[in-house]
């Protein structure tokens, strides 16, 4: 069956105190609403329609950089769940309809999937989760998995306010089914809004049935403050540290190792720590990343050593058995396989051979102020220490340059290349040049 997502992401978050759109506070690397796009993925969608508001074209640019065909519609006044969930019609196709929430990033897709398996027995289902202290959410009074009615607590009995069992806002419906109920809310409540939870009410009362999927409290975590986004910081990093030592990677300190969204990690790598992973970095089984390392948009492979103190940046990728040693800078390089950089050192729009040597100090001056250009070093050169390659230029295979080097021109294969001025000893004019200063120095008191 075709099955459309919805996402609601047009609430401005004034209690994040932020001129940012609430859902674009990053969370592990990413907005907040790509990891509500991300859970959803997982249901396969065939369409995904996001309803912004607030900074309306930087939510469509960080949707669309996710994922190029969702569609954005904007809700140009905030007047309610359901009246955002309305702004989507025209835009989802025949099917179901999954409705996420922008703001809420731990959704797993597992519970996505239960909640369409459940539209087989329900028309409408919603997801609800037992809270160690349900406060003022919507209650859901359900008997098995029938949901009889969803309860605002202003509006609930001193029976109904008992119930743990409390409402997400996550729901799903036939498409058609879903916009039909919208039409039939109404706003005659305190806030004067169009709510999303007066579709099971109104659903019944046609004779339709409702049903209620449950999931844990932790995913159905909204962020609307600076300190519950820092929180749900805290509890993502705890949650893939757990992930990580249970498939196998090796952490000596694993409360100082911070990942993103989507770091990828392969047994028995390797972590140091005070790593800091940045989105889009996967590491092969048998890396090693050592301590105070910065990591984003890179590919290690097995073998590889990075660090301590390296930083590799997006574009970066290192072959198997590269060696990537400390204050080394790596952006937009390829390091073919037995590469070593020991130390120093800034590569950046780069290829580099399998086993050369790159010498403490060498810099690839890759800018020239106003385009990029590209250094291409061979197989099993050496590349003295404090070279200066100025790209575009090639290092031919089995070449070398002299320590001290700048290179503007093409090093033929197997050749040496020196580039620096021919050293000049002058007996004795240390000695005096230091004599004169010092003179200087006493005569000014």
């Amino acid at each position: 069956m075709a099955l459309s997502l919805i996402v609601l992401a047009a609430g401005q978050g004034t209690r994040m105190n932020s001129d940012l759109p609430k859902v674009l506070h990053p969370l592990a690397g990413a907005p907040l609403v790509v990891h509500a796009m991300a859970a959803g993925r997982a249901l396969d969608p065939d369409r995904v329609v996001v309803v912004a508001g607030h900074g309306a074209d930087l939510v469509t640019r960080a949707v669309q950089e996710f994922d190029p065909e969702a569609q954005v519609v904007i809700q140009p006044e905030q007047l309610g769940t359901a009246h955002a969930v309305a702004q989507a019609r025209g835009l989802v196709g025949p099917g179901d309809a999954v409705v996420l929430y922008g703001d809420t990033p731990f959704i797993t897709p597992e519970t996505l999937e239960r909640l369409v398996e459940a539209r087989a027995r329900h028309d409408v289902v919603v997801l609800g989760f037992r809270a160690l202290d349900p406060g003022r959410y919507g209650r859901l009074v359900t008997a098995g998995d029938d949901l009889l009615a969803i309860v605002e607590w202003k509006d609930a009995s001193p029976e109904e306010r008992e119930i743990e069992l409390c409402n997400s806002g996550v729901m799903a419906a036939d498409a058609g089914l879903l916009f039909d109920l919208i039409d039939a809310v109404g706003n005659g409540n305190a806030a004067g809004e169009y709510y999303l939870t007066d579709v099971v009410g109104l659903a019944r009362a046609r004779g339709l049935t409702a049903g209620v999927v449950i999931c844990d409290e932790a995913e159905t975590l909204g962020i609307n403050t600076r300190a519950e986004l820092a929180a749900a910081e805290a509890a993502f990093q705890i949650r893939k540290r757990a992930e990580m030592l249970d498939i196998g990677v090796t952490m000596q300190a694993a409360e100082t190792v911070f990942f993103a969204w989507d770091t990828i990690i392969g047994r028995d790598a390797t972590i140091g720590p005070n790593v800091v992973f940045g989105p889009g970095v996967t590491v092969e089984s048998g890396a090693e990343i050592r301590a105070f390392c910065h990591l984003e948009g890179c590919h290690v492979s097995r073998g590889a050593t990075v660090g301590p103190f390296a930083r590799l940046r997006p574009g970066a990728e290192l072959a198997e058995d590269v060696h990537v040693g400390n204050f080394v800078e790596i952006k937009n390089a390829i390091l073919d396989e037995g590469v070593k950089v020991g130390h120093l050192t800034y590569l950046g729009d780069a290829a580099v051979g399998e086993f050369t040597n790159i010498g403490a100090g060498t810099v690839t001056c890759n800018y020239d102020g106003v385009m990029k250009h590209r250094t291409t070093i061979g197989k099993r050169a050496f590349i003295g220490s404090d070279t200066m390659l100025v790209a575009p230029v090639t290092v031919g295979d089995g070449a070398l340059t002299a320590s001290g080097s700048v290179i503007t021109a093409d090093v033929p294969a197997g050749a040496l290349a020196v580039a620096r001025a021919r050293q000049a000893n002058k007996p004795g004019l240390a000695t005096r040049l230091f004599d004169r200063l010092r003179a200087i120095k006493a005569a000014r008191g």
